[in-house]
């Protein structure tokens, strides 16, 4: 008999605001925006005095301010508060299916529940049910244990991967909104589309269970792979790879104090998480392109001509890298690379050069912010070529994770915004 325990993904006790305008309440994904203050600067407006989750994360672009430590403690107070205050409707044992329509109208869907974080690992080389697809920044992780440690509430912006080509999970559910009211259903802040969720039924749960348990069976693994591991892979991180490590940190420290029936049973052995099917079709995979910044770029792009002897000026076979500073723009192409992709091979330089000339890098979303970058002075904007994403079950489980930072699913505002809510203490 299939069991929720043996696929690491269940229904949770979710949370949901009651009473509340839920444009306000629901935000961007924290790590996105990193180097416009001005879009977290909109967020807070938009928000006002309102109930958010704005109140209760830690935009990225300030994860390592000197009020770091302050506003950790301000979110555990609002946790606090809102919980008090009797904000929440609690839906037990449920999950939720979720359509986003995202900015250019296409309608992408997932499912909302917990995933058991004793069957996930984010170091290289892990062959857990749940893996990373990207290397692991472990420098991110602490501050993110920081927020997580002494918080009552978790609210996620974690994207799971299921590789699903015959579309059995997830899109059955889209018959939902003919036979039932949504219990959400408005309008995201700044751009973000729009947002539905809909409680599932029982027979569509006990359906979920078993549509999850063949995907991961020895059988369909073979048909998707043409072969069966005895330490398959069935869910891929997306989005969302430092929350989700942090979330399994954090449990890791918890349970070290616990008794095994204690970690048996706590609510932070599990954290909530939205599955997607990576053949969604409103599902680009976008590269995640580099700004660089305190440096002379044309420093730095000799120096990553000198870097790969075989590398030269122009557009041709290999990996692509246009670039941008000031008034110059122009193309690298690295050719027959020792790299994996065309990211491994630009954060491999980057990580040699600013480690030896200082400078910082950051990861940007999308084409046009990634190009404004390289206006600003002592900066360097770098575009990444696109990247597939069809062959990515099939990479993470034979060689394991891409380079850290390799591609997000869609652009900046196609990313998750928190929405539900769980209790972790």
């Amino acid at each position: 008999m299939s069991s929720w325990n043996d696929i690491a993904f269940s229904p949770a006790e979710i949370l949901l605001p009651k009473e509340t305008d839920l444009t306000k309440w629901a935000v961007i994904a924290c790590d996105q925006f990193t180097s416009e203050p001005e879009y977290w600067a909109a967020a807070e407006q938009t928000v006002g005095d309102a109930p958010s989750t704005l109140r209760m994360i830690l935009p990225e672009a300030k994860l390592e301010g000197e009020d770091t430590a302050a506003a950790i403690d301000a979110i555990h107070a609002v946790m606090d508060q809102y919980l008090a205050s009797g904000l929440f409707e609690p839906y037990n044992d449920a999950l939720i299916y979720v359509e986003r329509t995202q900015p250019d109208g296409r309608v992408r869907r997932g499912l909302v529940g917990k995933l058991d974080l004793e069957a996930y690992d984010f170091h290289a080389g892990s062959r857990t049910l749940v893996r990373a697809t990207e290397g692991t920044v472990l420098s991110r992780i602490p501050p993110r244990v920081r927020v997580r440690k002494g918080a009552k509430l978790e609210f996620p912006h974690v994207m799971m991967l299921i590789d699903d080509p015959d579309r059995t999970v997830i899109d059955p559910l889209a018959a939902l909104p003919e036979h039932a009211a949504p219990v959400y259903d408005f309008e995201l802040m700044l751009g973000g589309g729009h947002l539905k969720g809909y409680l599932l039924p029982e027979g569509e749960k006990a359906r979920v269970l078993e549509a999850l348990t063949a995907l991961n069976s020895p059988e369909g693994q073979i048909r998707r792979y043409g072969y069966a591991s005895e330490q398959p892979l069935l869910y891929a991180v997306g989005d969302g790879n430092h929350s989700l490590a942090s979330a399994k940190q954090t449990w890791e420290d918890l349970k070290a104090t616990l008794s095994p029936d204690e970690a048996a049973a706590h609510p932070a052995r599990f954290a909530l998480v939205e599955l997607v099917n990576i053949h969604d079709d409103a599902l680009d995979f976008e590269p995640i392109h580099r700004a660089v910044f305190d440096v002379d770029p044309t420093d730095v792009i000799d120096a990553l001509l000198k870097f790969y002897p075989q590398a030269y000026e122009g557009e041709g076979e290999g990996d692509v890298f246009r670039y941008r500073f000031a008034e110059h723009s122009g193309v690298i192409t690295v050719p027959s690379s020792p790299e994996s992709c065309p990211t491994g091979t630009i954060q491999v330089f980057l990580d040699r050069y600013l480690s030896e000339h200082g400078g910082k890098v950051d990861y940007i979303h999308g084409d046009e912010t990634v190009w404004a970058m390289g206006e600003k002075p002592r900066a360097l904007a770098l575009l990444l070529p696109p990247i597939g994403k069809d062959s990515l079950f099939a990479a993470v489980n034979a060689g394991g994770a891409l380079p850290r930072k390799t591609f997000s699913m869609g652009v900046a505002r196609d990313k998750r915004y928190y929405m539900e809510g769980r209790r972790i203490l």
